[in-house]
């Protein structure tokens, strides 16, 4: 009546196991580390830069207690925070001898203690949130007009070709604020300009004046359109902001918009807010221009402009460029990494139809000329593929140059969201250290051991050893939301502490059902055996009941709720499940053990169970 199968006893406790093995990274702790990542995309990351590194802190007298090169970044860990510090100064200075104009991003950072061989099993510990592991917050103030404005001074240039494809002359076309003012000299061209306008640009809306001899056609935005880029802009920030943030390998950042214009970062773990914010400035963009092979042969670039071209090894060359820009990054609607027909390593670019024909006529006028794509990041161009123009193409082209997969791929990302689809200003800053996350993290920890020694207390008193059945089960439900929260790579924050502390209280509620449920058995004088039976089956549906009800509620906030709430949430729903399993199923299986076995069973260990009359039936 009251046996598990072996099989089943066997999976608890393989569970059980688990539930151990992934608890415990989360004892390591964190270590002080000097991250090394690209600053540009045309620089190469391999397994090198982690002997160059080597190299630099083995000369500095600075030896780390571990190196990690894991594809995107180069991370080594120290002791404690003097020696990263002076670590990151090394460093920054061997790999950037030209501080404004820097190759690499050399950033501080907190590695996990865990010892290699969980790592190598993916047994890590849980993220912890920015209350919890020190790091900064900003508050960003995104410029909405400025977002108005490089539409409009995109849709300016568009038009501009259109109108000449057209053939409709104008006398000039100017941004005025809010909008963008075409000059003819006679009412029958601006009537014709106004269609082609109005085609070409659909969500623009025109408005007809004269001044003097001149007759003006302004166009603007209408009102959907603009909330349209409004919207658009701001999520094209945070997209771009989840992208460049990725190279300081921070764990589960916090990226969300607050309000109609103004964005909310979080960086858990980071302590170098100077870097952070030379990150979030980041900017990225793509411009084609044709090679000035005149000043290439003969070796005068006065009337050109030089941007340097990388090589494979490492080293620069200059090309002459022509000043004309072709095209710009603002037509580019898609970005993907892929390979050529030669199986090497290239960008696929799709451009809108403005761009499309613009590269369509440029290359149908310069077959066999050289054109040369020029990447600007941190105002700074740099060529990324130099090659000889040999047919027509449109709005589909491939990127080729001296790239490795993962360079392809980052400069896929750079391309799609690089650029801010509009300013940005920091209007808050917070840092949190990590001694004030430590304290926070203790404070928690005391708070919730606390808790889980009175409920201890009370259930052994009152329940004697049903109680402490009750005791090991709620250790092993702790032991199990940790260990979810830890291969899931949740965020733990301090509402998570409180929703774990809540979880505690709610498993512990399920036994409580569960013992009351065989006293109340043995108070009608139903057999042990029998009483153990019916009490676990004949609670677990109001277990169930109370559960799922909860749980539903931890859903709507996990659904709706965003930062501190969502992180309650997760803890919570989490909760929910792992003690159902311990609550039912653990103290189940070490009931069974303890009692299951004996045939004659003339009492158990459930506290005093009164009788009606006043007569107690003897339990010890």
């Amino acid at each position: 009546m009251n046996r598990y199968p072996s099989w089943a006893n066997a999976l608890i406790v393989l569970v059980v196991l688990w539930g151990a093995l992934f608890t415990l990274p989360n004892f390591f702790g964190e270590a002080p580390a000097v991250q090394v990542s690209s600053a540009k995309s045309t620089v190469k990351m391999d397994s090198r830069l982690q002997t160059q590194v080597q190299d630099i802190l083995t000369a500095a007298k600075l030896e780390p207690l571990a190196m990690i090169y894991d594809g995107n970044s180069v991370r080594a860990r120290f002791a404690d925070v003097d020696t990263q510090q002076k670590a990151k100064d090394v460093i920054s200075r061997a790999l950037n001898p030209d501080a404004k104009n820097a190759d690499y991003v050399v950033a501080l950072n907190l590695l996990s203690r865990s010892p290699s061989w969980l790592t190598s099993i993916r047994a890590l510990p849980m993220y912890l949130g920015l209350d919890l592991r020190g790091g900064v917050h900003f508050l960003l103030q995104v410029d909405m007009q400025g977002a108005l404005t490089k539409r409009l001074d995109s849709t300016a240039s568009s038009l501009r070709t259109e109108l000449r494809s057209k053939d409709v002359r104008h006398s000039g076309i100017t941004r005025v604020p809010g909008g963008i003012q075409f000059k003819f000299r006679d009412e029958a061209t601006r009537e014709k300009a106004r269609g082609v306008i109005l085609d070409a640009a659909p969500d623009l809306q025109a408005t007809t004046s004269e001044q003097g001899a001149d007759f003006l056609l302004t166009a603007t935005l209408k009102p959907v359109a603009e909330r349209d880029v409004r919207d658009s802009a701001l999520k094209q920030n945070i997209s771009t902001l989840h992208n460049r943030i990725n190279e300081l390998g921070v764990a589960e950042p916090v990226i969300q918009q607050q309000g109609a214009d103004r964005i909310v970062v979080q960086l858990p773990g980071v302590q170098d807010v100077a870097r952070a914010k030379e990150l979030i400035g980041r900017t990225a963009t793509l411009e084609v221009r044709l090679v000035d092979e005149g000043a290439m042969a003969s070796g005068d670039t006065s009337g050109a402009d030089v941007f340097p071209e990388r090589k494979r090894d490492g080293s620069l060359s200059a090309v002459p460029l022509k000043k004309q820009v072709i095209l710009t990054g603002d037509h580019i609607v898609g970005a993907a990494a892929g390979f050529d027909s030669n199986h090497s390593p290239d960008v696929n670019i799709v451009l809108d139809d403005t761009g499309g024909r613009i590269m369509r006529d440029t290359t149908r006028d310069n077959i066999g000329h050289l054109m040369a794509m020029v990447l600007f990041e941190k105002d700074r161009g740099e060529a990324i593929s130099v090659a000889r123009i040999q047919g027509e193409f449109g709005n589909r082209f491939q990127i080729t140059g001296q790239f490795s997969p993962q360079e392809t791929n980052n400069l896929a990302i750079l391309l799609r969201s690089g650029s801010l689809a509009a300013p940005m200003e920091i209007i808050e800053e917070r840092v949190i250290g990590p001694s004030l996350g430590a304290e926070n993290i203790t404070k928690g920890f005391h708070s919730t051991l606390g808790g889980f020694a009175a409920i201890a207390v009370f259930m052994m008193f009152y329940y004697r050893a049903f109680g402490s059945i009750s005791v090991v089960a709620l250790a092993v439900n702790l032991l199990l939301l940790v260990a979810l929260l830890s291969v899931l790579q949740a965020t733990l924050t301090l509402p998570g502490i409180a929703a774990m502390a809540l979880a505690l209280g709610m498993a512990i509620d399920a036994n409580v059902l569960i013992n009351e449920r065989v006293r109340e058995e043995l108070r009608n004088g139903v057999t042990p055996q029998a009483s153990i039976h019916a009490g676990y089956e004949r609670a677990f549906a109001t277990i169930l009941d109370s559960n799922v009800t909860t749980l539903i509620a931890g859903i709507a906030l996990l659904a709706f709720g965003s930062g501190p709430v969502r992180g309650f949430a997760v803890v919570h729903c989490l909760g929910i499940l792992t003690s159902m399993f311990s609550a039912v199923v653990v103290s189940r299986a070490i009931v069974n053990f303890l009692y299951g076995r004996r045939r004659k069973l003339e009492s158990v260990s459930i506290g005093q169970v009164w009788k009606p009359g006043g007569s107690a039936a003897g339990t010890l």
